[in-house]
């Protein structure tokens, strides 16, 4: 399934507002339900955003800072890489996850970089949250308003020690590790966890250039 711009803006406002980590809101993440922090964290980022010119304009320096600082401490990155890998995962080395995983972190920062330059006056609405207290993983329903139609955006996260994280995201029907999780079972199964890694080390050197 191809991936389309539009899928692309929206997933990239759905990471960065689910990955904002304001300083000294550690404890207040770990208390907080995951529905409530998704709400949150929404509305922070997006306010970041649209008094970000850099940001907006596609600066893929300020996009990476941003990963780097808010996003990275807020989603589980190496359960979403692992996830996005497959049953490939448990066989790679320790330095080949590690490789998986930085190719596929700036896959996604570059991809976003220029996406981000569409967001503007999104607002986020929430949908009930179907889950139980003693759950430690959940489904986040929340919906993206502004021009057009609402936008479908659905998150899974997980219960850790320091708080909620996610691992995937829905959006206009379609799971981003689903997604990937296909393409890089076609590499994988011409070329190996090698062949992937080169590739997506490939198409990062490309649009690094462009």
């Amino acid at each position: 399934m191809l991936i389309t711009r539009r899928w692309f803006t929206v997933a990239s406002s759905a990471v960065l507002s689910a990955g904002l980590l304001l300083s000294g809101a550690v404890h207040a993440q770990a208390t907080e339900t995951p529905d409530v922090l998704i709400k949150r964290l929404s509305t922070e980022v997006l306010d970041s955003i649209r008094a970000d010119k850099s940001i907006q304009s596609g600066d893929t320096s300020k996009v990476i800072a941003l990963v780097d600082t808010k996003i990275m401490p807020n989603v589980n990155f190496a359960r979403m890489t692992a996830s996005a890998v497959g049953r490939s995962w448990r066989s790679a080395t320790p330095e080949q996850q590690k490789r998986l995983q930085e190719e596929f972190k700036i896959l996604l920062v570059r991809t976003y970089s220029g996406a981000l330059s569409e967001v503007r006056d999104q607002t986020i609405a929430m949908k009930p949250l179907r889950a139980a207290p003693e759950d430690t993983e959940v489904v986040v329903r929340s919906e993206i308003k502004g021009r057009g139609d609402p936008i479908q955006l659905d998150y899974r996260m997980e219960k850790s020690p320091t708080g909620w994280k996610i691992y995937d995201l829905n959006v206009l029907g379609v799971w981003l590790v689903e997604t990937y999780r296909a393409q890089f079972a076609q590499e994988i199964n011409a070329n190996g966890v090698d062949g992937l890694i080169s590739k997506l080390a490939e198409r990062n050197k490309s649009a690094k250039k462009a």
